[in-house]
């Protein structure tokens, strides 16, 4: 090899992915079998780094996530968009507020 010289990759990268579907992925945090706090400490930590309007999903099992997390969105501004129970496992669809 040439000192000087770049190595040049020789793979493809197709750069037209439509940035607008990227921006509305949904982040997916796995809290199943974890108990309270440990939900919402690892929802609000994921929720830090992301910019308003993004959202994040949280799986829980943990029957005081019911109320945590509607109660930890309420207090820090963050948007409930949608709450299930999926057989047991809660699923929350949080958006991070401005």
């Amino acid at each position: 090899m040439q000192q000087g010289h770049a190595l040049q990759s020789h793979i493809s990268v197709d750069r037209s992915i439509n940035r607008a579907y990227l921006n509305n992925m949904t982040l997916e945090i796995d809290a199943i079998g974890l108990l309270c706090p440990l939900p919402v400490l690892r929802l609000r930590k994921r929720l830090q780094p992301l910019a308003s309007g993004e959202r994040i999903r949280l799986l829980a099992d943990d029957p005081a996530a019911v109320i945590d997390v509607p109660h930890f969105c309420n207090e820090s501004g963050h948007i409930l968009i949608d709450t299930q129970d999926n057989n047991g496992v809660l699923v929350f669809e949080v958006e991070k507020s401005g």
